[in-house]
């Protein structure tokens, strides 16, 4: 077999717009898509390439077991680190070895200050690999900052923010311009060396380069407690003859950026991301520090027709100024004038739901758009959830309750669910598959009727038949079972069969099956079958 292609792809500062023609193309087209993420699951990288991948790609999350806290590893930081690159470029390896090709995807450029290096590192001896440059941030921050960097014979430094405040002072006064990366808690230092240096009052911090959050100010003016990881000081050559950009200018770029076709395409977290506010000076830049309160509102379309959202679900999408979902229920929403519309893959709650919270953070009010009910396998846990982070305290979040795919498709059927009944999501992305075989046994020995949410998608096939095998270890072999798919929706289906004769192949992402009870019984009508689970037992 011949072995898979290594790419490693770079996206550029953050916004998917600047993510390049050919990058685009590789991340389409890989068979794997490889990034990282600290602890908290929320990649950046990948928010930033969501909108350029396609379904079905097999994905690699590599998730850090520190970054800045302590380790208990006998190496300590550095072992903990080296040991994680090991593991990873063995998970990596293992796709290649198969023959597929592999996408890792870098924020910026993959060889300037990135993780990607560490895999090439490991693996370029061993297969062929190329890299696509991307857009590095310094660029992005000059670009925001709106002025040359360099110009003529003049010397550009890039510096880490780690580096001791002694040594940074020291090539501050030998160069002519600078850019010092890494800042978040190194902040304080940074602007010691730059005051030491003489360089503070000619150097601008910027925060976010080419995201809806961009904020660009004078190094001096910064509060320290303040600084993220992903801003930048750049010391200019050349004295900026321009103001800083007016922030009312861009928040009309950025608008009507929004309001494009292109503009809609954003990332899934709110990231090095599309837009930017750029105060013109410290006093501007706390005042929109202060944005007027928004607030976040979880809603439910309903499974399928528009018939099925209610009122005030319909209000809710009316005021909004920004909605955030998937973009199969995004589309089913009408657009309005002015309204952002944030649409990400079906793989990425945690970063949606921080994008929500963040938006309403700075004043807007956004929907997050679910199908159905949202506090059913969808949207609504995730925002909650997030939003237990002190970093949201102050953020307001509602939840609007939707009809139920659950219940629309018994609707269409009948009654199946009319005692006690149980949802299970047949899913193993988010739980072991040990934990829903576990579940289904439970309730099938409960004797109630069951929902069954997610059963199959195009890269989970074998679940419907596992679960049919293991219910009929407690349910008889005629026992009734509806196949409700696209309920509410252009192609609807609803039929009956028994659990013995359930087919996976007849069942995909779209359906939604209800097993029924020893008390769940089927007759005919001129309509078709009737199905119904009494509400009364046998004594």
């Amino acid at each position: 077999m011949t072995p898979g292609k290594l790419w490693g792809v770079g996206l550029g500062p953050g916004d998917p717009e600047l993510v390049t023609v050919k990058a685009a193309k590789v991340i389409e087209a890989a068979d794997v898509i490889a990034f990282h993420s600290a602890r908290h699951g929320r990649s950046i990288s990948r928010g930033i390439a969501a909108p350029y991948m396609r379904a079905g790609q097999l994905e690699e999350h590599l998730i850090y077991p520190v970054t800045t806290e302590t380790t208990d590893h006998p190496g300590g930081y550095q072992g903990a680190i080296d040991e994680f690159y090991e593991a990873a470029a063995e998970r990596l390896a293992a796709h290649l070895t198969a023959g597929r090709s592999v996408a890792l995807l870098a924020a910026g450029d993959p060889l300037f200050y990135s993780s990607y290096m560490h895999m090439h590192r490991r693996l370029a001896d061993r297969f062929e690999a190329e890299i696509i440059p991307g857009i590095t941030s310094v660029s992005a921050a000059s670009a925001a900052l709106g002025t040359p960097l360099v110009e003529g014979e003049q010397v550009l430094t890039i510096l880490p923010g780690t580096l001791p405040a002694d040594e940074l002072t020291r090539r501050l006064r030998d160069t002519d311009a600078a850019a010092i990366m890494k800042l978040g808690r190194t902040y304080p230092g940074v602007r010691q060396a730059l005051s030491d240096s003489g360089r503070l009052k000619d150097a601008y911090y910027v925060e976010r380069a080419s995201s809806t959050r961009q904020r660009v100010l004078a190094a001096a003016d910064v509060d320290d407690a303040e600084v993220p990881y992903f801003s930048i000081t750049l010391v200019p050559g050349p004295e900026p003859t321009t103001a800083l950009p007016a922030t009312v200018a861009r928040q009309s770029v950025t608008a009507e950026a929004d309001a494009s076709p292109v503009g809609d395409r954003s990332s899934a977290e709110p990231q090095l991301g599309s837009g930017a506010e750029l105060p013109t000076s410290p006093e501007a830049a706390r005042v929109t520090d202060q944005p007027s309160a928004g607030e976040v509102v979880v809603i439910g379309l309903g499974p399928g027709s528009p018939e099925w959202t209610t009122p005030e679900v319909q209000r809710a999408l009316t005021e909004a100024t920004d909605l955030v979902g998937y973009t199969t229920y995004i589309d089913r929403v009408p657009e309005r004038p002015g309204q952002r519309r944030h649409a990400s893959d079906n793989r990425v709650e945690s970063e949606r739901a921080a994008m929500a919270l963040d938006l309403a953070k700075q004043g807007a009010r956004v929907a997050v758009v679910s199908s159905g009910d949202p506090g059913v396998f969808a949207m609504a846990a995730a925002v909650v959830e997030e939003s237990a982070d002190p970093q949201w305290d102050g953020v307001p979040v509602r939840v609007l309750p939707g009809l139920t795919a659950a219940n629309a498709v018994a609707s269409r059927i009948g009654a199946p669910l009319g005692h006690d009944y149980a949802m299970i999501s047949l899913s193993d992305r988010l739980k072991p598959w040990g934990t829903v075989a576990q579940r289904l046994s439970a309730v099938a020995a409960a004797d109630m009727a069951i929902a069954i949410y997610n059963p199959a998608s195009s890269q989970r096939t074998w679940q419907v038949g596992a679960m049919r095998d293991l219910l009929l270890e407690h349910r008889a072999p005629d026992t009734p079972v509806v196949l409700g798919r696209d309920v509410g929706g252009p192609t609807e289906s609803v039929r009956v069969v028994t659990l013995a004769d359930l087919d996976p192949e007849d069942v995909d992402m779209r359906t939604l099956l209800i097993i029924g009870a020893s008390t769940t019984a089927v007759f005919d009508t001129d309509q078709g079958p009737r199905v119904y689970t009494s509400r009364r037992y046998n004594k």
